[in-house]
């Protein structure tokens, strides 16, 4: 059985193309995860790792849809294998069942993850410029309009910090920030 894997880092994105291709390649059988493939947690990838069974084959649009660093990738072909799963990546022309395919398969892991790794490069160095010139102020800050309230409440011991977190939508850590930030007013 053809057995397709596609996944786009985020839901406001769109698979058409990942799912045209599918159809071309007549796969019968499509795993879609809508979330970041930086680590091999992704519930469609788990379902179709499961599914999958000797003899099928597993095709993916390109690499980079199916895992964001060589480590992984190789986990999730290695996982293929022992299943006696065949793995190709249509844009790569990669194929695991011939031996130059595994090699290959290995290059253009590693050329990924190096291209992954040049982005966040490329993006760190934008920041700092940005940062140097006055013009990032980071995330910006969320506003909390009923902090005083719960902050009076915490402070009498009428809720625990917890509860204050729950009822303004942040975290503790963030909490007892903000608690910092309004004593040193």
């Amino acid at each position: 059985m053809k057995v397709g894997y596609v996944r786009i880092s985020s839901a406001d994105q769109n698979t058409a193309r990942q799912d045209v291709l599918m159809q071309e390649l007549g796969v019968e059988k499509i795993f879609t995860d809508k979330c970041s493939g930086k680590n091999m947690e992704r519930p469609e990838l788990i379902k179709m790792l499961e599914f999958v069974r000797e003899g099928d084959t597993v095709i993916v649009e390109s690499i980079s849809r199916f895992a964001r660093n060589t480590k992984d990738l190789l986990t999730l072909v290695e996982q293929l294998e022992e299943k006696q799963v065949k793995f190709i990546s249509k844009k790569e022309i990669i194929d695991s069942s011939s031996a130059s395919g595994k090699f290959v398969l290995v290059i253009f892991g590693a050329i990924a993850e190096l291209e992954r790794d040049y982005i966040r490069d490329r993006q760190r160095e934008g920041i700092d410029i940005a940062i140097a010139e006055g013009r990032f102020n980071g995330r910006p800050k969320k506003k909390l309009d009923n902090f005083d309230g719960v902050y009076n409440a915490w402070k009498a011991g009428e809720i625990t910090a917890s509860k204050a977190s729950e009822l303004l939508k942040i975290g503790r850590s963030t909490f007892y920030r903000k608690v910092k930030e309004h004593e040193e007013k």
